[in-house]
């Protein structure tokens, strides 16, 4: 009887821990949120880079007609 009762008891605490550990994922702190800006930044600047490089690709292809 006693193992059954331990056992619920491992199971209820398991449970309990998955449910805090959910729930602290929602909570950013500020070096997450440091990090998504700087990856947003990062990839802001990929973008433009690559619409620049489409634009020499244009311009070059304008001029050679």
């Amino acid at each position: 009887m006693q193992k059954n009762l331990m056992r619920k008891l491992g199971l209820a605490l398991l449970m309990a821990l998955m449910l805090g550990g959910v729930a602290a994922c929602e909570d950013q702190g500020p070096a997450e949120e440091a990090g998504e800006n700087i990856d947003e930044a990062t990839e802001n600047a990929g973008d433009s880079v690559e619409e620049m490089g489409e634009d020499i690709q244009d311009a070059a292809e304008d001029a050679q007609n």
